[in-house]
């Protein structure tokens, strides 16, 4: 008659296995990237109201064509002009308890993109001498981000390096130069819209626009062994 003992077996597997796992090391890095935009997006759009919803779209649609024209007179491509809301609302007015209707609110907001950014604040100017009298937000951003994206991700991995053979250093322990596993934690962002004061509106100069940078900024993580 034979006897096994498959517990003690497994612990002795399991025992070997733990002893054979080798040390791992795992680090974070981040990078950036500052860039000068070369584009910028406006939304720029024509707000009317009247009693008469009929009255209130055509002014609208007047004014819309000719914000489009100044646009494209401008140097903006059509391509580059697309409607990002077409919204009709009624108005009313709110009186001791008594709801009075004062109209209709018709609003038609354009996405822009302007290539030559150093003519943006001419190009918001002559749009809102042809009518536009919303302008929400403009947002900078570089033709071809994925390039600065992948030089700020070179930069995340040099920096998880440097961590890693820091900590190898204080742990006076050998590091297998070779990761075993390396993730990219971060994804190429658009930079936030910055919100358009409407009181420049009503400036008599010229509207200043400063693009500023941008920040492109990656992050990994990269699991090494060590000895």
């Amino acid at each position: 008659m034979y006897y096994s003992y498959p517990s003690y077996q497994n612990m002795g597997f399991r025992q070997m296995n733990e002893e054979s796992r080798p040390n791992r090391l795992t680090v974070t890095g981040e990078g950036s990237v500052s860039e000068v935009p070369d584009q910028a997006m406006i939304t720029i759009g024509v707000i009317t109201e009247n009693m008469n919803l009929s009255t209130a779209q055509s002014e609208n649609a007047a004014k819309t064509s000719s914000v489009i024209q100044s646009l494209m007179s401008s140097g903006i491509a059509q391509q580059d002009i697309q409607t990002s809301t077409y919204r009709i609302e009624p108005q009313y007015t709110y009186e001791n308890g008594q709801q009075t209707f004062r109209g209709y609110r018709v609003e038609h907001q354009l996405q822009v993109t302007i290539k030559d950014i150093q003519k943006t604040g001419q190009i918001i100017d002559q749009a809102v001498a042809n009518g536009a009298n919303s302008v929400s937000s403009i947002q900078f951003s570089v033709t071809n981000p994925d390039a600065f994206y992948n030089q700020a991700l070179t930069a995340a991995i040099h920096n998880a390096q440097q961590k890693a053979v820091a900590m190898a250093q204080a742990l006076q322990v050998t590091l297998q130069p070779v990761p075993i596993s390396v993730q990219e934690l971060s994804q190429p962002l658009p930079p936030p819209p910055i919100p358009f004061q409407a009181a420049t509106l009503a400036q008599g100069a010229g509207t200043p626009i400063q693009p500023g940078e941008n920040k492109i900024t990656a992050t990994v993580k990269i699991e090494y062994t060590y000895r």
